[in-house]
């Protein structure tokens, strides 16, 4: 008779730990926050994709190029975020032009401030804007 009680048991222990395990995989369970150097090798092809998204979206009629780097922070949890404050500038290029793009002068000089979160996972070249706020500089 104790047999027929110990399926509904293990059944009802089953279905809690799937929920408590539904629980945390919603909850971000940060593992590291730390500041890294720019030239860390995720960095350099995140701030390459950082830049093209930049120049994409842009309505401006020049490329902009990344002057600075300031600060890089990873966040990592179930994924890995990169947050970067970073200092940009307007180029001679217009928008379909990539090589030999000098910083504009004079009238059309524009430098801005940036602020970008990103979500990377660079072993798959996946890269998804989270936040983005640039200011005149």
């Amino acid at each position: 008779m104790a047999r027929l009680w110990q399926a509904p048991q293990l059944l009802l222990a089953i279905l809690v730990a799937l929920m408590v395990l539904t629980y945390q995989e919603k909850r971000k369970t940060f593992l590291s926050v730390r500041e890294v150097p720019a030239s860390e090798p995720f960095v350099t092809a995140t701030m390459e994709y950082v830049t093209n998204d930049f120049n994409k979206k842009s309505d401006d009629k020049y490329n902009f190029r990344i002057v600075r780097i300031l600060k890089v922070r990873k966040q990592i949890t179930d994924h890995m975020e990169y947050h970067v404050n970073m200092e940009m500038r307007r180029t001679t290029c217009q928008k379909l032009e990539t090589t030999n793009c000098s910083f504009q002068e004079g009238e059309l000089y524009k430098q801005i401030v940036c602020f970008y979160s990103v979500f990377v996972v660079p072993w798959f070249e996946k890269y998804k804007i989270l936040n983005k706020n640039c200011t005149d500089g």
